[in-house]
């Protein structure tokens, strides 16, 4: 299974290059699928939506679909997801995401594409590849609310992923804040920066993209 689980998408070029080395493919022969069910729920400027866009057009893709698992029926994303290389998971909201592929029980479909094609995650999309979402944390950290303390995830991979480390526009995911919300967390985590990239390949991950990150337990 291959996955490059990002804080900011294609960012830089060292991540762009990255996807690319996974797919096992040049950009003009890729075909990427862009989720965007996470944002549904997200209010406010929607610019960093649109700068994940705009990143991956300057990738020189052979298609770019857009679709949203939620919104439209099983027989309308079902191929769209079938004929791409890439399946490209948008940040927004990691619970809400979450909540959206368990009602679609979606996994199963999902680990069936991931035979053969390459997972990207942004943001919340990177979060839910865990064993489950600590939602106690994600209230801390993301300010997302939460009925309960956890929701069972993907469980694509056995650690935690905290996206946007000392992002300037979330003050409240500084280091400081984050050693301190992870007092509690035995599990293995992972806090990356913008320009930062987990490249996860049967298990075997790889820290990609010379930013700044955080490694706890």
């Amino acid at each position: 299974m291959k996955l490059l689980l990002t804080s900011n998408g294609l960012s830089n070029k060292i991540i762009a290059e990255a996807l690319f080395d996974l797919v096992g493919k040049k950009p003009e022969n890729t075909s990427l699928v862009f989720i965007s069910t996470a944002s549904n729920i997200q209010t406010g400027d929607k610019n960093w939506f649109i700068d994940d866009l705009v990143n991956i057009q300057k990738q020189n893709f052979k298609t770019i679909t857009i679709t949203d698992i939620i919104a439209v029926p099983e027989n309308i994303w079902r191929p769209q997801l079938e004929e791409a290389d890439v399946l490209f998971f948008e940040g927004g909201n990691s619970s809400y995401l979450m909540e959206c592929m368990n009602k679609l029980h979606f996994k199963n479909a999902l680990l069936d594409f991931l035979k053969t094609k390459v997972y990207v995650g942004v943001s919340a999309g990177s979060m839910v590849t865990g064993p489950d979402l600590d939602l106690t944390l994600s209230q801390k950290l993301y300010g997302e609310r939460a009925r309960q303390n956890k929701i069972t995830s993907l469980g694509l991979v056995d650690f935690y992923f905290l996206p946007h480390l000392n992002n300037p526009h979330f003050a409240v995911r500084v280091e400081d804040n984050i050693k301190e919300a992870m007092k509690d967390v035995s599990r293995k985590t992972y806090a990356l920066d913008d320009q930062s990239a987990l490249k996860v390949v049967d298990g075997v991950v790889e820290i990609i993209g010379g930013g700044k990150y955080l490694e706890f337990n």
